[in-house]
């Protein structure tokens, strides 16, 4: 089980024991209402998609994580690094419930995610895509450093889509640090 960490938070390999929470947030139409336009989703769905989340990670060594705070045992969210569908490249993505909103959290899993698959997974480029109007995540993307492309069509809509190298992670992360001193 891969377990990365923050300051603030624990992101842990995401697994069946997980499936409770996830149907719960899942199906929140807010949590969901930029993911994949759908809204609210059957248990059904989460079943699905967990079992798409564990193949993930068993074929490529890679996938999404349950966030929790230290020393907490309810997730908040989920968050990490998967093949994008339609194309194979990999993509960070994140989705929080409602409590874990406005906290910066999205951008603090977002970062450990890119830092992990840059350093130890050795990715060259990783992707993110948001609903155009989703200005929280695409403001997340920018803080990130990463390039905003334009529209693309994915996951059956226009997304707007957005990217990083490792070395433009590097150098954005230095100055960042550097602007922190």
């Amino acid at each position: 089980m891969t377990q990365l960490e923050t300051e603030r938070l624990i992101m842990r390999t995401l697994c069946t024991d997980d499936l409770e929470w996830l149907v719960t947030m899942r199906g929140d139409a807010d949590v969901m209402r930029y993911i994949g336009g759908e809204g609210a989703v059957s248990r059904e769905r989460t079943v699905e998609r967990v079992a798409r989340y564990l193949q993930c990670w068993n074929e490529h060594g890679l996938g999404m994580f349950g966030v929790r705070f230290r020393g907490e045992d309810e997730a908040v969210g989920w968050a990490g690094l998967q093949p994008l569908e339609e194309t194979g490249e990999i993509e960070v993505g994140y989705a929080f419930g409602r409590t874990a909103w406005g906290r910066g959290l999205a951008t603090e899993t977002a970062r450990a995610a890119l830092e992990w698959g840059f350093r130890e997974r050795g990715l060259e480029r990783i992707v993110a895509v948001a609903s155009p109007e989703n200005a929280a995540s695409r403001h997340v993307m920018d803080k990130l450093g990463m390039k905003y492309e334009g529209i693309r069509f994915r996951y059956g809509t226009d997304c707007a889509y957005h990217s990083i190298t490792a070395k433009a992670f590097a150098e954005h992360s230095a100055q960042a640090a550097a602007r922190a001193r």
